[in-house]
């Protein structure tokens, strides 16, 4: 793929007061390796306390970037504020906690250009090897996407830290639900719906963005409640979709859940 002939993408970067992982995550898309006339760079202040300007005034000339402010509707609402204002013909999201890797981009443009149509979802990595709880958190998020995304062009679920859509299309689903108030299962239900109504998702492992998310025992806890709800109310918007009752996965599917940070480890089976 030429340069000249790469995808356009718009980065839409929603945030709410974490200016120092902003600043490294947009340090991260000024060394993208990616021409600067097929990229731009939409960052979402989603009510934030801390005016933006002079964080984001840095990379002017750096990048072609845009700052938008919204009252604080979460996260999902921020994420397709940034979309409605994007001129790439496909889009790239990742969080501010996010690094992407330099090669991101390119990764996630040799999909768009053989699969245009397609969701395309890449590979979060934990940043934060020595906190524990960043480290359990990204094993369980690992953990659903080998287990929904275990044949590559059949995928089934993205986190939005690292997902591409084609703009045209993103806009025509309707974009993510701001029913979701956090992030807490709206990209799982986008990407639910976008298979729903006959679209293909497909997993790009080169595609990496780094996840600095520091966290507590707390906030581990509190992160993950927050996940089990959205989680309940994923499963009761895919019933009614469907007409159908709410279903969940089997029982093996939790029991591996629980073994899969022993098989990360060992890089093998699971302990029998």
């Amino acid at each position: 793929m030429q340069m000249t002939d790469a995808p356009r993408f718009s980065i839409v970067i929603p945030t709410y007061n974490r200016p120092e992982q902003r600043a490294v995550c947009l340090q991260a898309c000024a060394r993208l390796d990616y021409s600067r006339d097929r990229f731009e760079v939409i960052v979402v202040d989603d009510g934030g306390v801390e005016p933006l300007d002079g964080i984001v005034a840095r990379f002017h000339g750096t990048l072609t970037l845009k700052l938008l402010q919204q009252e604080n509707t979460g996260p999902a609402a921020a994420r397709n504020r940034g979309a409605s204002e994007a001129a790439g013909e496909f889009l790239a999201f990742t969080d501010d906690d996010c690094a992407p890797a330099s090669d991101w981009l390119k990764a996630l443009g040799r999909e768009c250009v053989a699969f245009p149509d397609c969701a395309i979802g890449g590979r979060t990595v934990n940043a934060l090897t020595g906190n524990v709880y960043s480290t359990a958190s990204q094993l369980l998020v690992s953990y659903l996407c080998s287990f929904y995304n275990a044949i590559s062009h059949n995928a089934r679920f993205f986190p939005s830290s690292n997902l591409a859509f084609p703009t045209k299309q993103f806009r025509a689903v309707g974009g993510f639900d701001v029913t979701y108030p956090r992030a807490s299962a709206e990209d799982r239900e986008l990407c639910d719906r976008w298979l729903h109504l006959g679209y293909r998702m497909i997993y790009a492992a080169e595609a990496v963005v780094y996840h600095a998310h520091a966290l507590t025992f707390r906030t581990f806890v509190r992160q993950h409640f927050h996940y089990g709800q959205g989680a309940f109310c994923f499963h009761r918007v895919r019933a009614r979709r469907l007409q159908d009752r709410v279903k969940v996965e089997p029982l093996m599917f939790y029991i591996n859940m629980l073994r899969y940070p022993f098989v990360s480890a060992q890089g093998g089976k699971p302990p029998s």
